[in-house]
């Protein structure tokens, strides 16, 4: 009998940890004829740090699974997401979470961490995989894969070499493989919250694609500054406000990003989907921006109807939470809240809750209290220095509770993720 066994293998740190500009990252890249593995610290601040680590499987499927590494002296874990991570004097366990247990051969699954370290913090020696634990260096020079959502991929994927054992042989069974869905574009339309950039401010939206897969194509018409009204009418919102409190519009012209969703041709086709979060902007008392609750709503349900008119997929997300804190704990800062939520409701789309899923994630990273420094520690490595808007490490964390959210409320976009 000849049995197919998960190996994992760390290659030599060969990127030492770098700070410039409050970011240190140190990688650490893993390949063997079974597994792989990829450790990345994302983020490194004065006694504290976040990394990302993401095992890819190139043996048989598994139905649930354990990381383990050694922490070097000085080293600790004290969040973890995407992942239940227990530590025992220096040893550091990751086990599933209910919804990423199973991973497919040729699959990856993905969690993250924040820890605390003295002296140095160096990237782990070696890993092991179900039991199983392989160390040293790579045989030969690997060559790169497709890269996963949070950090780089293992780097080579030579056959697997099968463990003999007493008994006759039984030729290994190949699994059968998952259809894979047809190719996509998700449009998102938001704040500056949601916005592309490479540096602070970084949007969520900016960093959702790396959740999915490559047959997923992510079109962000996020903007800053903007409310639902000023996002879809640009330049026609007056600074005159009509009888029911409402900013008045010189024409009703749908802006460019807008018309271009519409486009017959080069916009909407049928099964994309379009990622909808308002309500930071839009609470202004003044216009352009202002925009009232019920007229919130409707605008919501314009843009549901007409995506659904196109067979595309609508997804309303609440407003991202800022971090403000009363005392030790984080707390809701956002309107429009409930508003999106009966939106949804009323155009039968689903919601992710993010403001409360924000306040949640701020609350397990122990983010309060703060003393109004955003530029350091663990706040100033989430948050730009305004506890508003995104450094990459907060955008990566903020974009994976969406993720997160679509596999557990069972919207179809889940089937694109990695």
């Amino acid at each position: 009998m000849k049995i197919r066994r998960s190996r994992l293998v760390l290659l030599a740190a060969t990127v030492p940890t770098v700070v410039a500009g409050g970011l240190g990252i140190a990688t650490a890249q893993a390949a063997t004829p079974a597994c792989g593995v990829a450790y990345r610290v994302t983020s490194q601040w004065t006694g504290g740090f976040g990394a990302d680590v993401v095992v890819t499987n190139f043996g048989d499927a598994v139905t649930g699974w354990t990381l383990g590494w050694s922490l070097a002296p000085g080293q600790g874990v004290t969040q973890a997401w995407n992942a239940t991570v227990t530590v025992s004097g220096t040893a550091a366990t990751a086990t599933n979470v209910g919804y990423n247990g199973a991973v497919g051969s040729g699959a990856s699954v993905a969690f993250g961490f924040n820890g605390t370290w003295s002296g140095s913090n160096p990237v782990p020696s070696s890993f092991s995989f179900n039991g199983t634990t392989c160390v040293g260096p790579p045989a030969v020079t690997p060559t790169a894969p497709t890269p996963s959502p949070t950090a780089p991929s293992p780097t080579s994927t030579p056959s697997p070499a099968p463990t003999p054992c007493t008994g006759p042989s039984t030729p290994p069974v190949s699994p059968s493989p998952s259809p894979t869905p047809a190719p996509i574009k998700v449009w998102m339309a938001g704040d500056s919250t949601m916005m592309n950039a490479s540096s602070c401010p970084i949007g969520w939206g900016s960093q959702f694609g790396s959740y999915l897969t490559s047959n997923v194509t992510v079109q962000n018409s996020a903007v800053g500054g903007r409310s639902i009204q000023t996002w879809l009418y640009e330049g026609n919102v007056t600074a005159t406000k009509n009888s029911a409190g409402e900013c008045v519009l010189s024409s009703t012209a749908y802006s460019a990003r807008w018309s271009a969703m519409l486009d017959t041709g080069s916009g909407f086709k049928a099964g994309d989907y379009l990622i909808i979060q308002f309500g930071i902007n839009d609470g202004d008392s003044a216009c352009p921006r202002h925009v009232g609750t019920n007229r919130f709503k409707d605008l919501l349900g314009v843009m549901a109807t007409a995506a659904k008119a196109r067979g595309v997929k609508p997804i309303f997300v609440t407003p991202v939470a800022a971090i403000t804190c009363s005392g030790n704990t984080a707390v809701g800062n956002r309107g429009f809240v409930t508003e999106t939520t009966a939106a949804a409701t009323a155009n039968g789309v689903p919601v992710i809750d993010l403001h409360a899923k924000s306040v949640a994630l701020y609350n397990s990273l122990r983010l309060c209290p703060n003393n109004g420094d955003y530029s350091t520690g663990a706040v100033g490595a989430f948050f730009c220095n305004d506890h508003t808007h995104f450094e990459a490490a907060g955008a990566r964390q903020i974009a994976g509770l969406i993720a997160t959210a679509l596999r557990a409320q069972n919207i179809p976009l889940a089937a694109y993720l990695r």
